[in-house]
């Protein structure tokens, strides 16, 4: 949910510009590569997992609402490191994004996936019985 007193940085260039630099300024290029870039994707991932984890609905719920701000951190490192890791791989999240939409959209097509949480392999098998 957007918050209207936040600043816009809405653009996902400019984003990775920003992240680029930051990591330029303080000379961290020459730690990252393909592996270690995932593994701290991984990371970031899991401590945004951390608060969620053996909470019932009802408790992520209250937990967001509490933790707002944490939860919203982790979800930032997050995004960090995809479009550093895109940047450094030159690959355009933006058309990668499109790209993976439309490839899903055909292995889940309205008809067959609304509602449905079955993986593709599954809606296929349906299909064909």
């Amino acid at each position: 949910m957007k918050n209207d007193s936040e600043p816009s940085h809405d653009s996902l260039q400019e984003l990775q510009s920003r992240i680029v630099k930051f990591r330029d300024d303080r000379d961290w290029k020459q730690f990252h590569n393909p592996k270690d870039l995932a593994i701290s994707l991984l990371l970031e991932a899991s401590e945004l997992l951390e608060h969620f984890q053996w909470k019932d609905t009802e408790e992520m719920k209250e937990h967001i609402l509490k933790n707002n701000e944490a939860v919203r951190d982790e979800l930032a490192d997050v995004m960090y490191w995809v479009l550093l890791m895109a940047h450094d791989l030159d690959i355009h999240i933006g058309h990668a994004t499109h790209s993976k939409l439309e490839k899903n959209s055909e292995k889940y097509p309205v008809e067959k996936a609304r509602g449905n949480h079955k993986k593709y392999t599954e809606l296929i098998e349906e299909s064909v019985a």
